[in-house]
């Protein structure tokens, strides 16, 4: 797939998402809840919908967990909301909790529709205009995280925050952890869109990240003929890094495109990596 393909298929998704399509079954587990109403931003100043997950022993005691915050909340949980499938969150979730007892919480942020592709750029791309990605970031931080921290038993360290997102969402979580270090501790990257700028590798190289900070790249083989190079150049300059050599990780799948079947598939693995699970025990 090339660049041109790849960035006209990035820009015709939130149309073709609003499009009329046959219903599908909701698929969220019980323990997803749709924040109503919608929280109100201070940056942006507008209404976003918050979709939140909560571990299966939520309401058993007083434990607190980390959090994970993810964009396009509407492919994370359900596939009557999704726009080509969901990720399978609250089940792979679920399925940790009960193999390795890890527990956490998942903020999922709604993306704009029509204007995601806008929103989800944090850097400058005329192509694009305007690119109110930076704002939607300063907004996370600003107004979501404080919003769950107060009203969620978190655990509000950088230690225990993550961020993670896919293709404009995974270029969003890059930004997030380098433009707020001492926010986000740790970085999904998946299929991330590095041909909008070159900003992101220019900030990794004169900006390292702070002690025990971790990313997890992801690409598939068949999302575009530059997609793999790119994702292997942010590799490079995350390494050179100082100590960052074991704290960078990428998962390359030679066979997987640019979908959310393939970000399913490798979420489980990503959140293991991420917070320093054992792998499975079995294949």
């Amino acid at each position: 797939m090339s660049r041109r393909l790849l960035s006209s298929l990035l820009l015709c998704l939130p149309l073709v998402g609003l499009a009329a399509v046959p219903e599908r079954a909701h698929t969220a587990g019980p323990s997803v809840r749709v924040f109503s109403p919608p929280l109100q931003w201070s940056v942006l100043g507008y209404p976003r919908q918050l979709r939140i997950y909560l571990p299966p022993d939520y309401g058993k005691g007083q434990r607190r967990y980390p959090v994970l915050y993810m964009f396009d909340a509407q492919n994370l949980f359900d596939d009557a909301t999704s726009y080509a499938g969901e990720w399978g969150v609250d089940e792979s979730l679920d399925a940790l909790a009960r193999e390795d007892g890890f527990a956490a919480i998942v903020v999922g942020i709604d993306h704009g529709n029509e204007v995601r592709i806008n929103e989800l750029i944090p850097y400058w791309n005329v192509r694009f205009l305007p690119n109110t990605g930076a704002g939607f970031v300063e907004d996370l931080v600003q107004t979501v995280k404080p919003f769950i921290d107060a009203n969620f038993r978190t655990r509000p360290g950088r230690a225990d925050t993550a961020i993670m997102g896919s293709s404009l969402g995974g270029l969003s979580a890059d930004y997030a952890i380098h433009r707020y270090p001492e926010v986000f501790g740790k970085a999904g990257v998946f299929s991330p869109a590095y041909w909008v700028s070159e900003e992101p590798f220019k900030i990794a190289a004169r900006t390292p990240l702070p002690a025990e900070s971790r990313v997890y790249l992801y690409m598939g083989g068949k999302e575009g003929d530059e997609a793999v190079p790119l994702v292997q150049r942010m590799e490079q300059v995350l390494r050179t890094q100082p100590d960052m050599a074991d704290r960078v990780t990428l998962q390359l799948v030679p066979d997987a495109g640019h979908n959310e079947a393939a970000w399913r598939a490798a979420f489980p693995v990503a959140v293991r990596w991420l917070f320093g699970l054992a792998p499975p025990a079995h294949p």
